[in-house]
């Protein structure tokens, strides 16, 4: 499967944005997804997933509360609504994908086969 992210950009704290990530190649309702980060200076992290059906999501507890993940599986569709932004968010924002995960592993970015190209998220101060 091919991913493309979209919908980063500049935005004021407090402020919200959409992530979208388009799937292209495969079987998209087989796939469990994820949204990692990636901030200067610091590790990629896990900021949320999702299971293949959307009944299991999952959050990085320094976004619970605030972001939400979803998928349109008619669409080939994964979404990272993300609200009350703050200048710690800023990073560039990855989707990821894989068949041959187990939901333990959702969090580790090493259980991911695919990723897209990621989208820069800046918040200002």
């Amino acid at each position: 499967v091919q991913l493309q992210a979209s919908g980063g950009g500049l935005v004021q704290g407090g402020g919200s944005l959409r992530l979208s990530c388009a799937a292209s190649g495969g079987t998209f309702r087989s796939y469990r997804l994820g949204w990692f980060r990636h901030a200067p200076e610091k590790e990629r992290e896990f900021v949320a997933g999702i299971g293949s059906s959307g009944s299991s999501t999952f959050y990085a507890d320094s976004v619970k509360g605030r972001f939400t993940i979803a998928r349109d599986n008619g669409k080939n569709m994964v979404y990272l609504q993300m609200n009350s932004l703050n200048p710690e968010d800023t990073a560039v924002y990855y989707c990821a994908a894989s068949t041959s995960i187990i939901i333990s592993q959702m969090r580790n970015s090493a259980a991911y086969r695919h990723w897209g190209q990621g989208t820069l998220v800046t918040v200002s101060s």
